[in-house]
């Protein structure tokens, strides 16, 4: 017997299937520092964490676009979660498709990190 998927709701946020992730939607959401920072830490935490977890220095409006950048190309999966949107790094897609890319450019971000003393 198989079980029919639950239909959609309201609630659920698109994202590219595997196949439809493109190299440069990676390198263009990983591009910005604040991005980069917030993947940086889902790949630290290795869990998924919703969007308050984050202290970002700029607006909600702003927070919710740059995450809205990193799920439409591909970068995180966002499921809501009762009333909290979690976040988690596509880590397994992104090392099939573009194998090292994700660890060669976090330790590349690290590196650049610990030169500027920055978090």
């Amino acid at each position: 017997m198989t079980t029919a998927s639950p239909a959609p709701s309201s609630r659920d946020l698109p994202h590219p299937a595997r196949e439809e992730i493109r190299l440069e939607g990676v390198l263009h959401a990983l591009s910005d520092p604040l991005r980069l920072r917030i993947v940086r830490e889902l790949a630290a935490e290795g869990v998924e964490l919703s969007c308050s977890y984050f202290d970002l220095p700029v607006t909600k409006s702003t927070t919710t676009h740059h995450f809205r950048v990193l799920r439409e190309n591909g970068v995180i999966r966002q499921v809501y979660e009762g009333t909290a949107k979690m976040n988690g790094l596509r880590r397994v897609d992104l090392d099939a498709l573009f194998p090292g890319l994700l660890d060669s450019l976090l330790a590349a971000a690290a590196h650049q990190a610990a030169r500027h003393d920055e978090p």
